[in-house]
Order: structure tokens, then sequence, then C-alpha cells
């Protein structure tokens, strides 16, 4: 492994999920032009919760440059996870057991951002809007909130790890 990209090991099945997530996430921020959504919302929050006129402003001016960015970021991952994905002559195969994407070190942001702006949704989706993340939920999202977290934790380990193999030579 060079230090200038990591390698991230997840089930075959994980990676066709997670490009479908962002291919739906993609989707939502590109119809929130049209019908505003209020997860697409909580990418551009407001400085100025009590000045509407103030609040309006700066989403005008801020809005669509931030859902560039998070549809950018989505397609980042999206690209990394092509190569393992069945094309249509293999959409009835098994996916691989696991499949280890390289992930460039100037991409590890925007696959960082992509995970929590896909945990942001769910969340406004499951109604999470304080850190207290209620348990025991029977609704199947809060499996893939709390598996976005455990792989957001693995990125940033895994970066951390680098970061200091890369300090210490």
């Amino acid at each position: 492994m060079s230090t200038r990209e990591i390698t991230l090991r997840i089930a075959g099945i994980e990676g066709i999920h997670l490009d479908n997530l962002l291919a739906q996430l993609t989707a939502a921020i590109a119809a929130s032009e049209e019908k505003p959504d209020p997860a697409v919302a909580r990418f551009t929050p407001t400085p100025y919760p009590e000045d509407p006129a103030a609040a309006e402003e700066f989403t005008t001016a801020t809005r669509d440059e931030l859902l560039d960015r998070r549809a950018a970021d989505a397609a980042v991952v999206r690209e990394a996870l092509a190569p393992h994905l069945p094309t249509d002559d293999e959409s009835g195969d098994e996916p691989p057991e696991h499949i280890d994407i390289i992930i460039r070190h100037r991409d590890l942001d925007a696959w960082l951002r992509a995970l929590n702006a896909l945990r942001l949704v769910i969340a406004t989706r499951l109604g999470i809007t304080t850190d207290e993340i209620p348990g025991d939920s029977a609704d199947p999202r809060s499996a893939v909130y709390d598996w976005l977290a455990y792989r957001l934790d693995g990125l940033i380990a895994i970066a951390d790890a680098t970061d200091e193999a890369e300090d210490g030579s």
C-alpha cells in the first residue's frame, strides 16, 4: 500500500448498496431544485436562524455550490466503486465476497463527506435531530445509518494510521 492511497475492503454486496445509496443521493439533490427536500436542506444550514432575510440571502449565495460539492463527492465514490460493480451482463451473478477499493489520498475527504451526507439524509428521514440516536428501531434505515457510521469510523482510522506512517517516515 502506498501512503498516497488507502485500501478499503468491503463485502461485494456493500459496494452495490453503497453505489445505490449514492445514486439516490444524487437524484435527491437534483430533484430538490424542483421540490424542496428537508433532507437535502440539511446540507445548506443557515448561520442566521433568527434573521429570515439574511438566511435567504445566504442560502441563495451558497446553496448551489454546496449541493454541487455533495453531488461531486458522490461521483468520486461511485467512480471508485464502478470497477467492482456488476455490469448489466453480470447483474444476476452473485457479488464477490469482498472487494478492495483503492481510495486515493486526495479523494479521502470526498469519501468522508459523501458517507456523512448519506447519514444526514437518513437521519432526517428517521427524524434524528440530535446526537441521541433512538435505539432499537425497527426501521431498516437505522441499520444503514449505523453501517455508514461504522464505515466512516473505519475510514478515519485507516486515514489516521496512514498519516502516522507518513509522519514516522
